[in-house]
């Protein structure tokens, strides 16, 4: 049986990511994004909203069948600038965000033909899907 799933959702880290929100721990953000995915005769389709985010914070690999995809965006530095500009913030909930989504990809797929494309936010992976093996007949010969 074919199926796409996530990898192993036990080493997931939904449990941990939520306890350090809850508790305010580190200046780290781990998100998760949202990922749909199709299904059609010739390939699988994926579809993870990242708005903000562009080709280049991201990260996709693909090794013994498992699917990563991952961003880690450090917030940016700054700049000290004259007596008179000075800026302190009072919130700074956006300095920094990274996240890591695994999936186990079915054995039906064509590894060295996935493909991603990265259009207003939207990351859509095309994994290809090698054509089904048909069952034949085979003709008996009478000697």
């Amino acid at each position: 049986m074919n199926a796409l799933r996530l990898f192993n959702p036990s080493f997931a880290n939904d449990l941990f990511d939520a306890f350090d929100r809850d508790l305010g721990i580190g200046s780290t953000s781990f998100t998760a994004p949202k990922v749909d995915v199709r299904e059609t005769d010739k390939s699988y389709i994926m579809d993870m909203d990242l708005p903000g985010l562009t080709e280049k914070d991201v990260e996709i690999s693909l090794k013994d069948r498992v699917l990563t995809i991952s961003s880690v965006q450090e917030a940016e530095r700054e700049e000290k600038k004259g007596k008179e500009d000075k800026e302190e913030f009072i919130i700074r909930e956006r300095r920094s965000a990274c996240f890591s989504r695994k999936f186990s990809l079915p054995e039906d797929i064509e590894a060295d033909k996935v493909s991603a494309e990265f259009k207003n936010g939207v990351l859509t992976i095309d994994i290809p899907r090698r054509p089904e093996v048909q069952p034949r007949q085979i003709a008996i010969k009478s000697a």
